[in-house]
């Protein structure tokens, strides 16, 4: 693994046990001696952290830098009031999704957070910027962690008094022992929780520090994963990918109605006839929740069919695996949008196709702080 990078929390996630995993070009815990489900348990009860440092960092500046993002992503950046943030997509000109991302106002900047696998592809996209006067500044000196659950606002607070006033997807700099934390409350879980940028310098005391407050411990990618599907959020390159759009993949929420058709600024970024005709007319297709029968995981690339013998196949499962705090296997597809909830379809596992129960989504209720 020689080639593959490490994030500056490495030698402390190898010292606390961790396994270690090719992931997005980067060497990655995927899992610590509690296991993927007592870790996946632990968050939902406590508090667990995640090095997500891997994670792209970016900073635009600029002249009218929300007008200039917003000729590359559909949502309402003009309107995101500092202080905040808010999810967007990067679209192609077919309206094809090229990666997610979190957008945060910071008064005098926008500062971006995207997909490991897609950081160096959105930063070459986002020099496009630069003919507009916006400079495009990937951030290489900082770590980033994710302090997700029910304990997750206590364990800050002691540490980092004030966070405990922020609202969900609030954002804001806070002094730790001299460090500037770039503070968001939010992460990717379902849980309330913060994601922390850190310089790089003083991540490892941030982190050991952390770790030191009861309740708290780390978490690898394998229950990152298992939380995510529970909560129903997708994952850039398995529910979306470039040939996939905002529609499709359940995320027209993420397109406010400003930018929708007839809307004060609509359109303006790249596939934005096929997006917002879709969202307009409703797509053909959709995400959907599934529950199968029995205690099987249903897991990605597993065929749909929508008959138990022949029939058509409709679909191949996106994500999928065993919902710790459901119970059960759960998974996520993309199928027609004709179906309604308490509808079934059938998977085909070695051989035999097994039932599975179209569900809403998420499986599991977010507790955010609003």
């Amino acid at each position: 693994m020689a080639d593959l990078r490490r994030t500056k929390l490495y030698d402390l996630h190898v010292a606390h046990g961790a396994k270690m995993v090719p992931f997005a070009g980067w060497e990655m815990p995927v899992q610590y001696p509690m296991g993927v489900m007592g870790e996946h348990q632990h968050t939902r009860a406590h508090a667990g952290l995640f090095d997500v440092s891997h994670m792209g960092q970016v900073i635009l500046r600029g002249e009218g830098v929300a007008e200039a993002l917003e000729t590359l992503v559909p949502a309402d950046i003009l309107g995101l009031k500092q202080g905040r943030q808010r999810y967007g997509l990067f679209t192609n000109d077919t309206g094809g999704i090229l990666d997610d991302l979190m957008i945060a106002n910071k008064g005098d900047h926008l500062f971006l957070v995207v997909n490991a696998a897609c950081a160096e592809q959105d930063i070459a996209h986002l020099r496009q910027l630069e003919a507009r006067g916006i400079t495009v500044t990937p951030v290489t000196d900082r770590a980033l962690l994710a302090l997700q659950g029910p304990q997750a606002e206590a364990v800050l607070e002691r540490l980092v008094p004030g966070v405990a006033a922020m609202k969900f997807m609030d954002v804001a700099e806070f002094d730790w022992q001299g460090a500037t934390l770039w503070v968001s409350r939010s992460g990717y879980t379902g849980e309330d929780g913060y994601e922390v940028s850190v310089p790089e310098a003083q991540a490892v005391a941030f982190a050991g520090a952390l770790l030191d407050q009861p309740g708290v411990a780390w978490i690898g990618l394998g229950a990152r994963d298992s939380l995510r599907l529970e909560a129903g959020m997708p994952l850039y390159g398995h529910d979306m990918d470039a040939g996939t759009t905002p529609a499709a993949a359940g995320l027209g929420w993420s397109i406010q109605k400003v930018r929708r058709q007839g809307g004060a600024r609509e359109g303006g970024f790249p596939g934005a006839e096929t997006v917002l005709g879709e969202l307009a007319e409703g797509p053909a297709r959709t995400r959907f929740g599934l529950r199968p029968d029995g205690r099987a995981p249903i897991r990605e690339g597993v065929t749909l069919f929508d008959a138990s013998e022949g029939g058509a196949e409709i679909g191949k499962v996106c994500s999928g695996g065993f919902g710790p705090s459901v119970g059960g296997p759960i998974a996520m597809a993309i199928l027609p949008a004709a179906l309604a909830e308490g509808d079934t379809v059938w998977a085909e596992l070695r051989g035999k196709r097994v039932a599975v129960t179209v569900t809403a989504l998420p499986f599991h209720q977010p507790s955010y702080k609003r």
